[in-house]
């Protein structure tokens, strides 16, 4: 047993780590006034590491952020009871990178293609960043607001290097979402291409997700649509076609920009390959499953479900039912395994999904509580040699104008956070839009776009 002091209180506890930084599997006695630092002295000093790494410490579910006498005292843990602690690395206090102007709010942001920042804004444009902060490209896409973009992975392209050319996928208040191939092999003369518009909305498209093959929209009329990624020869939904009600085909018309002689310059319009219908109400988001579940999707709206899809076959196979939750946005964990969604009632909750509950409404596995209502989650992309800490690890995004940071083995409160545009004057505004790739953090919203670094580069 090794002790550490001998002349104050002291408690009985066991390290555990799934780092590569293990401690020899023995007993340490620990002064109870010890804290954080304290705790991550000691481990780096026992393990005589050439550089001093910062850890957090878990007892029993909670990040320690006081003593250890301080916890023992509020959960009623005696002095000789031995406490099994697990640390992991740190995560560094977030900097602000930079900052994208926009001149109207920005709805969504995407950090998955290396070297570049992809934003939908409420002007209806699409916009391509560099990492210098340069505007590459913007791109008139939309007749109305742009509510959603993200890359169309290409199955002979991984998005780990920036391919010259790729195709983008984006949705919008206009019923429409588009397809944009965008070429940067000129870095001098970028361009851009809107080849097809996907056609079977009739209210607004809430979000867009997309794998090499598919592609998928959830819409404010309850519907989800799926989609190949092939562009068509010729339009598979007429012009004149209507789809919903009159309004709707004033706006079909109004979106597709040409008359029948001008076919040949406008994109061509493409109809769903399939409709997924179970959703009550308004569909708020749509993504595909990790890796090898991309043959399941899973969406959130605010008729407070979580519904699994079988998108092979177009049916709904698990609803999780909530209790007045109104869900604004979804992501799934690293593994795949867990659901995150945001909810009106200023909550993010983890939902199992490997879990089929008989009962009218479905226990969420945790509950992350916001003091303002959080419009969107991130989690960062799987990598081949993951952190561990990475897997447990969620940003949010509120309408407070706060991004934090959030380690699910510990959900009292957050393990860091920062206020977009605090410096500006647009400071207070909400945030619409976050993302987390290769450790940068882009938040969106009524106040344009920042830039942060949070966690390790290589995430």
């Amino acid at each position: 047993m090794a002790s550490t002091s001998t002349s104050e209180t002291t408690h009985p506890v066991v390290f555990t780590t799934q780092t590569p930084y293990p401690l020899p599997s023995q007993k340490f006695m620990i002064p109870a006034s010890w804290k954080r630092y304290q705790l991550s002295q000691l481990v780096n000093k026992a393990l005589s590491l050439p550089k001093p790494i910062p850890f957090e410490f878990l007892v029993r579910g909670e990040i320690l952020r006081g003593t250890l006498a301080e916890w023992c005292a509020e959960k009623g843990v005696g002095e000789e009871e031995t406490l099994e602690i697990e640390y992991f690395e740190s995560v560094m206090p977030p900097q602000r990178m930079s900052l994208l102007p926009h001149e109207d709010w920005v709805s969504s942001i995407s950090c998955q293609l290396p070297g570049y920042f992809l934003t939908a804004s409420y002007d209806g444009a699409l916009r391509i960043f560099d990492y210098s902060q340069k505007l590459v490209q913007t791109i008139p896409a939309h007749a109305a607001p742009a509510t959603s973009i993200c890359v169309v992975p290409s199955s002979s392209a991984p998005l780990t290097t920036t391919p010259d050319s790729f195709l983008l996928a984006s949705a919008s208040h206009d019923l429409t979402a588009r397809l944009t191939r965008v070429d940067l092999s000129s870095p001098e003369q970028p361009r851009a291409e809107t080849l097809a518009s996907l056609h079977l909305h009739t209210a607004p498209i809430s979000s867009v997700a997309a794998t090499s093959t598919h592609i998928l929209t959830s819409s404010w009329d309850g519907f989800i649509g799926l989609w190949d990624t092939a562009i068509p020869e010729n339009d598979e939904v007429p012009l004149d076609e209507t789809v919903g009600e009159g309004q709707g085909r004033k706006k079909r018309r109004k979106v597709a920009g040409g008359e029948d002689g001008e076919s040949a310059a406008r994109p061509k319009r493409k109809a769903p390959a399939a409709v997924l219908k179970s959703h009550t109400a308004r569909v708020s988001r749509v993504v595909f499953g990790r890796g090898a579940d991309a043959k399941h999707a899973y969406s959130c709206g605010m008729d407070s479900t979580v519904r699994t899809w079988d998108v092979e076959n177009g049916v709904c196979t698990s609803t999780i039912t909530a209790a007045n939750k109104p869900f604004l946005d979804l992501a799934l964990t690293q593994s795949g395994n867990s659901a995150l969604a945001a909810s009106t009632d200023r909550t993010v909750c983890q939902y199992d999904l490997r879990v089929a509950s008989s009962s009218a409404t479905t226990p969420s596995v945790a509950s992350l509580l916001h003091p303002a209502t959080p419009s969107s989650v991130a989690v960062p992309p799987p990598v081949s040699s993951p952190s561990t800490a990475a897997e447990h690890q969620l940003v949010t995004g509120a309408y407070d104008g706060v991004v934090r940071l959030w380690d699910l083995r510990s959900t009292k409160g957050a393990v860091a956070s920062f206020k977009a545009w605090d410096a500006r004057e647009s400071s207070g505004r909400k945030v619409l839009s976050v993302d987390w790739a290769r450790g940068l953090v882009g938040v969106a919203g009524e106040g344009g776009v920042e830039v942060w670094k949070l966690g390790e580069g290589d995430r």
